[in-house]
């Protein structure tokens, strides 16, 4: 890496997390100065505005949390245990283990959705990358005889994410991760009703 590659490699890993805390809107140039120590005018001399680096942390945290997501999908070996890959990652954004700010879709979705078109594309097309992978793990399944074969696996896989999402804005909205146990508890009982 060039040494300017580094530092806008480094501008992206400080700035990610509060872009993922505060959203876009909400994340000043003060707090990028602040989570770099760099002046606004070197910000701006590796990026050409906020939206650059605001497109660039969503890709460095949705980067972050597709591949540890992948990593354990892939050392798993049933249909039923890959889909619950999901649900156990997930609940690590609860306790701000995986993603400093939680789900970079899930923040980045509701932050976007009207304000950020650039941003809410990327996000959309996160969705439907996650849909699709899910699909596709539960297409494996129904080959496998692991799912049965009357199930639409593009409906299994809106319903995960559909749950998890849900699960994860209830229990941040309400403080109760109690909450997220209950709702997990249903996804579990679902996963396995497809059998």
């Amino acid at each position: 890496m060039t040494k300017a590659e580094k530092t806008r490699q480094f501008i992206i890993e400080q700035t990610a997390p509060i872009f993922n805390m505060k959203g876009y809107a909400g994340t000043s140039m003060n707090d990028l100065t602040a989570a770099t120590g760099l002046t606004k005018g070197s910000i701006y001399g590796n990026f050409l505005n906020k939206d650059e680096v605001a497109i660039a942390a969503f890709d460095y945290n949705l980067s972050n949390v597709v591949s540890r997501i992948g990593a354990e999908i892939n050392r798993r070996t049933s249909t039923q245990d890959k889909l619950m890959v999901y649900a156990e990652m997930y609940h690590q954004f609860l306790s701000g283990n995986f993603a400093k700010g939680g789900c970079p879709i899930l923040n980045t979705a509701i932050d976007a959705d009207d304000t950020h078109p650039v941003l809410r594309e990327k996000v959309l097309a996160a969705v439907l990358a996650w849909k699709n992978g899910i699909t596709r793990i539960a297409e494996q399944g129904i080959v496998k005889k692991e799912i049965r074969e009357d199930e639409n696996p593009a409906q299994i896989a809106l319903t995960i994410i559909a749950m998890i999402e849900g699960a994860i804005m209830i229990a941040r909205l309400t403080e109760k991760t109690d909450y997220w146990n209950l709702i997990m508890d249903s996804l579990k009982k679902y996963i396995n009703s497809i059998s």
